[in-house]
């Protein structure tokens, strides 16, 4: 698959997660300012992991639409992921440090953990792009892990029995 192809793909997919993000707030019991600090931080992960990989998806198209079509494309798309990869994974980490214990105890430890791992393998895979291999595969990875973030979430907000919390 040709990585315009790709970005085109992920560019509809990230934007059918941020419409799926729409439904959540819609068919949740609270409006969205009386939503537990919990789930306000759940629907800000989803909604950061459905626009970040919209972003990156147009950030690439358009430079692949340039002509000529620079050579350090790719080095040029990770540095624009790590622009909102970096503040979104320091905004992540601070607010997982600030839940009280009791929201710790209610929140899946194994979703947090995994999706914090891809998030900083992305992260640093995104700086060996920029530094050394100006290639596409490592900026299509944090687009696919932004997804994966943005999915489990999805399934995580809607498979949540609000009796639970």
């Amino acid at each position: 698959m040709e990585p315009n192809e790709a970005l085109g793909i992920a560019a509809q997919v990230a934007v059918a997660l941020a419409g799926f993000a729409g439904v959540v707030v819609v068919f949740k019991p609270d409006p969205v300012p009386r939503l537990s600090r919990l789930d306000r931080t759940r629907l800000q992960l989803l909604l950061h992991n459905s626009i970040c990989p919209l972003a990156y998806a147009l950030f690439g198209m358009l430079l692949l639409s340039a002509k000529p079509t620079p050579d350090s494309v790719w080095r040029w798309c990770s540095a624009f992921a790590l622009v909102f990869q970096a503040p979104g994974a320091f905004i992540a980490f601070r607010n997982a440090r600030n839940l009280t214990p009791e929201e710790y105890r209610n929140s899946n430890k194994l979703l947090l953990y995994s999706i914090g791992g891809m998030g900083v393998v992305s992260l640093l895979l995104q700086v060996y792009n920029v530094t050394s291999l100006n290639l596409f595969w490592p900026f299509f990875l944090s687009i696919v892990t932004h997804l994966v973030a943005g999915m489990l979430q999805f399934v995580r907000m809607v498979m949540l029995h609000p009796d639970k919390e």
